[in-house]
This record gives C-alpha cells, sequence and structure tokens, in this order.
C-alpha cells in the first residue's frame, strides 16, 4: 500500500482528535494487514519504544526485554518453525513519531503486531492507526482504562488493580490527608479520577492537585505548595525523567519519606537506580511484579536477563516484566491461530481473537501466573503494594490474596462494559473502537 501526503494527513487528524477527546469512535479497514506468514519465513513485530528523550528511562529496558524474550522464543525453536524477527524504532519521546512509526512498520515493514508505548498519550497517537490498519498492540504497562478496542492486548494493571489497593492502604497506616502530583497527560488525570473516588471511600481528604508539564523537571512551586498543605502522603502519578526530579528535589527540600511517603504508581527499580537508592528509600509503588519477588521463576528470570547482553542497566522492573510477558501471551495467541487457521491465513485480528483466555503459567511468568481476560483482552493478575529500601530493592507489604479481574470501567458503570466485540451500553448496542 503506497504511503501518500492525504493518508498521512487523515491519519494525523484522527490521531488529533483522539488524544484531545475520550470516548472517541474510530472506523476501522477490515482486514487491513497486506501481508502473509509463511513457514520457515520470519514473522516481523515491531518493537515502538523511546531509547532517547525523557521517556527512555523506562522505554529504554522495554526495548531490551523483548529482544531478550525474542532470543529465548527463537531459541527454543520459534514459533510454529518460524523465527520472531523485530524491527526496533525509537520513538524519541516525541508524540508525532510514535505516530509516523506505527504507520511505516504496518505499511512498510509488515509487522503483524506491535509491541509499544509507555504513556497513555503515545498509545492514544498510535490506536487511530492501528485501529484503522486492523493490526494489534500489545501495550505493556499500566493504564487508566475506560478504552474498549479490538487492536489491543494489555498486560499491565488498570486502576481497580492499581490504585484501589493503595490509596487505602496510604490512609489507613499514614493518614487521611493526601496530595495529588502528575504529568500533564491524560493517564495522570485520568487515574486520579480513580484514586478520588477511592479516597472517598476510605475517608481520605484531597488537599491538593497539582500537575507539570511532561519531560518538567521544576518541582519547586510544586513542593512548596505541598509543604504548606502538609499532607499525610503523596499520590504521585509524575512520569519518566520527571519522576527522577521529583524525587531528589523532594529530599533536597527537606522533606522525608518518613512523615510524608509518596506513594506512586510508577516509581520501580528503574527510576530508583537512576535517581540514587537514598531518594526513593521509604516511599511506596503499586504494581504486579518487583525484582525481589520470591518464586523460582522470577530468580532465574532476574539472574539470566541480568547476565544477558541485554541487561546493561542492571535491574528489572515492573514494566520490563510485564512486556516480557506480553512476547509470550503473542506467542501463545499466535501459536493458537495457527493451529486454528493455518499458518498462510493469520492475520493480526485473528491473534487478538485466539488472545482470549491465554494464559502464560508460573514457570514463564516471572509474576506467577497470568491470563487475558476474553472479554476486555487486560490481564488478570494480582496487585502487590511495595516500599523501596535503602539500597533500591522493594520490600512486599501487602498483596491481594488472589488474582483481580482487570475492570477498564470500573468508575463509570454507567458507559457500559467492554466485551470481545465492543463496548456494550445500557441500552444494548454495541460500539467497536472506543478510545
Amino acid at each position: 500500500m503506497k504511503l501518500t501526503r492525504r493518508k498521512l494527513l487523515k491519519g494525523a487528524s484522527v490521531v488529533a482528535v483522539a488524544v484531545a477527546a475520550p470516548h472517541v469512535w474510530i472506523p476501522m479497514q477490515k482486514e487491513a494487514w497486506g501481508a502473509t506468514l509463511k513457514k520457515g519465513e520470519p514473522i516481523k513485530i515491531g518493537l515502538l519504544f523511546s531509547l532517547t528523550g525523557g521517556l527512555a528511562v523506562p522505554e529504554e529496558d522495554s526495548t531490551l526485554v523483548m529482544q531478550y524474550a525474542i532470543d529465548e522464543i527463537n531459541a527454543a525453536g520459534g514459533i510454529a518453525g518460524s523465527p520472531i524477527e523485530p524491527v526496533i524504532i525509537d520513538a524519541k519521546s516525541d508524540f508525532k513519531v510514535y505516530s509516523e512509526k506505527t504507520r511505516e512498520l504496518i505499511l512498510r515493514d509488515k509487522v503483524i503486531s506491535i509491541f509499544g508505548c509507555y504513556t497513555s498519550a503515545s498509545r492514544k497517537a498510535i490506536l487511530p492507526i492501528v485501529m484503522q490498519q486492523d493490526n494489534l498492540l500489545f501495550y505493556p504497562t499500566c493504564y487508566e482504562g475506560a478504552e474498549c478496542t479490538q487492536n489491543t492486548i494489555c498486560t499491565g494493571p488498570l486502576a481497580n488493580q492499581h490504585s484501589k489497593d493503595l490509596i487505602p492502604f496510604m490512609v489507613e497506616k499514614f493518614g487521611p490527608k493526601v496530595f495529588f502530583v502528575g504529568s500533564n497527560y491524560v493517564w495522570p488525570k485520568e487515574s486520579n479520577k480513580n484514586a478520588k473516588i477511592w479516597l472517598e471511600k476510605a475517608n481520605g481528604e484531597l488537599l491538593g492537585e497539582e500537575y507539570v508539564p511532561l519531560g518538567s523537571s521544576e518541582f519547586g512551586p510544586v513542593i512548596e505548595k505541598i509543604r504548606a498543605a502538609k499532607p499525610n502522603f503523596i499520590f504521585s502519578t509524575v512520569v519518566g525523567a520527571s519522576d527522577i526530579a521529583f524525587h531528589r528535589q523532594f529530599k533536597q527540600a527537606g522533606l522525608s519519606a518518613d512523615t510524608m511517603p509518596i506513594a506512586s504508581l510508577t516509581t520501580g527499580e528503574i527510576e530508583t537506580k537512576a535517581m540514587g537508592a537514598e531518594y526513593g528509600a521509604g516511599h511506596f509503588l503499586s504494581a504486579p511484579y518487583f525484582q525481589g519477588l520470591e518464586n523460582e521463576t522470577n530468580k532465574k528470570f532476574v539472574d539470566k536477563f541480568l547476565s544477558s547482553k541485554y541487561g546493561k542497566n542492571g535491574t528489572t522492573h515492573y514494566n520490563m516484566e510485564e512486556t516480557y510477558t506480553s512476547a509470550y501471551v503473542f506467542k501463545g495467541a499466535l501459536e493458537k491461530a495457527i493451529a486454528e487457521h493455518g499458518i498462510d491465513d493469520v492475520t493480526p485480528r485473528k491473534i487478538r481473537n485466539a488472545a482470549a483466555g491465554i494464559r502464560v503459567e508460573a514457570d514463564v511468568s516471572p509474576e506467577g501466573l497470568i491470563w487475558i481476560d476474553k472479554d476486555n483482552f487486560n490481564c488478570w493478575l494480582v496487585p502487590k503494594i511495595g516500599q523501596c529500601q535503602g539500597d533500591g530493592s522493594f520490600k512486599i507489604v501487602k498483596e491481594a490474596p488472589e488474582h483481580v479481574a482487570p475492570d477498564p470501567y470500573s468508575i463509570y458503570p454507567d458507559v457500559g462494559t467492554c466485551t470481545a466485540d465492543g463496548l456494550k451500553t445500557p441500552s444494548g448496542t454495541v460500539k467497536t473502537n472506543v478510545i
């Protein structure tokens, strides 16, 4: 398919609308993928993460761990005798690059799936293109939900698997008064809508809510507002390089985790290593995975990954692990699709459909057994809360007793229910590709 200026402009306009407004319906081009798989020939997938810029802190490691997983799968025989071949892209922490490269990956490189993005802003920038071309995005990190697409599989936690446990835990342990700080884009703002509901149910009190530009490193005015408000804890949805700056400036301003800890949805081992363990110590993170999880699969994963050529940054992390498990969801779904249709007749949509209910067992998944929900194609997982220690590791202080089902519309029950065919509204109508 020729990539014309008209098509690029049309795609750009759809991206702008999708990023600006929630619950947008995107028209889809049915079975648009224009290549075929052949037994023994490489299976091309796109790796669309930022290797430079403010989002490189978490996203470079996602690229590295995907290459590690691909090598692991290929060394074991690939998928139906075919090796996986990654097309690696540096999105440069630029939303325009994400969308431009998505179109190239699908139309020029003929990838059958894309693995990528860390922020919801970048995900929403590429989803209109993925959906128009009926391709498939594996999104391997936490997000806010409130989407129901037929072209996305997510392996990270939703808000009901994330802040729903963290907020009442912090209120009970430290007190009811909280200050919200986030990066200024859709995920932090939507996450805070969820957090406010959990806070109200926990009889907490919101003292302030501040957002800083994505990529900003200036937190002086925000920290002074926090100091004046005197909260019991801070709830943070600051991401990337900004997260590192926030934690450093917090401690440098004389504020202490002992009396005013930060409870985050994003500050894990990678960020702590980048900022220095002394800046992370005492603070909290909600995530399904921590490097220190005590199980044999995780111990092997950590040892083998860190000793490989891809372990150069010296740690593992929830986002990396969710990326790693997404590779095995893809493997299981593609194997199932090939068994059902034959390798020559597999499309991205058929892989997506085959992913319903796919499990990554505890002997493969470092966080333990996970599986893909057959209706909304998010992940069943076990939420956990960890506290950062003086050496940068995290101690698990709370763990859910069982797997928690993903609920993308947990605070929007009147909107409808996400099903495999689309968003089913209370009136019974079904809307496809709602973002």
